[in-house]
């Protein structure tokens, strides 16, 4: 029985689910929408919803508060950089992006800052494909 287990396993050991976790937040904060399995949405999607909420209450209360959330945030993301190469204009803050571009946007949303749209089944494997995307307004 899995009473009280949080989380799922995604056939990985615990640093390669921590790792593949932190990179789907990632990729879904700078591009908005990812294209996953329907699993690994469900894993990550409680908790990028929960970074907005850190992000959109840190806003709102400024100062010191608001430090503190970025420091948050960029702990639970690890490395907060996304890119390649060694150009510093491809290499964009997603904790930035969070807290400047996507929190004020859900000011005024109680929740709910995703959305899963089925996309049917991978032709190699037949897993069920899913588009993950934050709401527009």
């Amino acid at each position: 029985m899995r009473h009280k287990v949080a989380g799922k396993k995604l056939s990985r050991s615990k640093d390669a689910r921590k790792a593949l976790r932190r990179n789907l937040i990632k990729q879904l904060f700078y591009h908005e929408r990812i294209r996953t399995t329907k699993a690994k949405a469900q894993a990550i999607r409680g908790e990028a919803e929960r970074l907005i909420t850190i992000a959109k209450r840190g806003n709102a209360a400024g100062g010191a508060a608001m430090v503190h959330a970025r420091r948050v945030v960029a702990a639970r993301l690890g490395t907060a950089y996304i890119g390649g190469g060694e150009d510093d204009q491809e290499r964009i803050n997603v904790v930035n992006k969070l807290f400047d571009d996507i929190a004020p946007r859900y000011a005024d949303r109680p929740g709910g800052y995703t959305r899963v749209l089925k996309l049917g089944p991978r032709l190699s494997d037949g897993a069920e494909m899913v588009l993950l995307e934050l709401v527009e307004e």
